[in-house]
């Protein structure tokens, strides 16, 4: 092998073995800051919202009620959840973390859905609920929790929250992400906009279309 042919060799080894090193580890970078308050008035988002000027930043920015009032819980599902997000508490910006605050009627249900950005982990504060996820084997873990147990949701899987007790139950969770992002699955299948199509969840869910419809027709379509 001649000079030029290592020099080749060489240069796509230390990248390949930078691919390899580095991949498992991507997520949010690192700041570069001691924080970044979001200016959530961009109009330019790009992962994170562009900070606000030093010389705008107040103590104020640091604190949030966001999750201080409990949630209505008088709809469909039983549920509220209240963000303590980017959106809602600004300062978490790129610092890669956020709350929600968890209201759950006696009987109701945070529904099926999934956070693609983000692991949870969740501490009951009073209640009785079922918590449980499935895993990509299709496997089912689930555990009934009582005030002061903790849960742990992975990245992306599919999970929900049971109130079984006869009292309201309250939970925080928390996410390694500003923005986790939320896909609740019936929302998502039936309540798109615009709609899937009939075929599509026919074929998917083995049922006819009138079944489909019915189904539809609960979440606006």
């Amino acid at each position: 092998m001649d000079s030029s042919q290592f020099l080749a060799a060489y240069i796509v080894f230390l990248f390949s073995t930078t691919i390899f090193i580095t991949s498992p580890s991507l997520a949010d970078p690192d700041p570069l800051q001691d924080f970044c308050v979001a200016k959530t008035t961009a109009d330019l988002m790009i992962d994170g919202f562009p900070c606000k000027p030093i010389s705008e930043v107040v103590p104020d920015d640091f604190f949030s009620a966001a999750i201080s009032m409990a949630g209505d819980t008088n709809n469909m599902f039983g549920s509220n959840i209240t963000a303590a997000n980017v959106l809602s508490f600004p300062a978490v910006n790129t610092l890669g973390i956020s709350m929600n605050r968890v209201d759950i009627a006696p009987g109701g249900v945070n529904p099926l859905h999934t956070h693609p950005r983000a692991t949870e982990i969740g501490f009951v504060v009073y209640g009785e609920v079922l918590v449980g996820f499935v895993s990509t084997s299709n496997v089912f873990y689930y555990k009934i929790i009582k005030a002061g147990m903790n849960f742990l949701i992975p990245r992306g899987l599919m999970h929900f929250e049971l109130n079984i007790g006869k009292e309201p139950a309250l939970e925080i969770t928390a996410f390694n992400s500003q923005l986790p992002g939320t896909a609740v699955s019936s929302m998502t299948l039936f309540g798109s906009k615009p709609a899937i199509p009939d075929e599509v969840l026919a074929k998917t869910f083995q049922v006819d279309d009138n079944i489909v419809n019915l189904i539809k027709s609960k979440f606006g379509n």
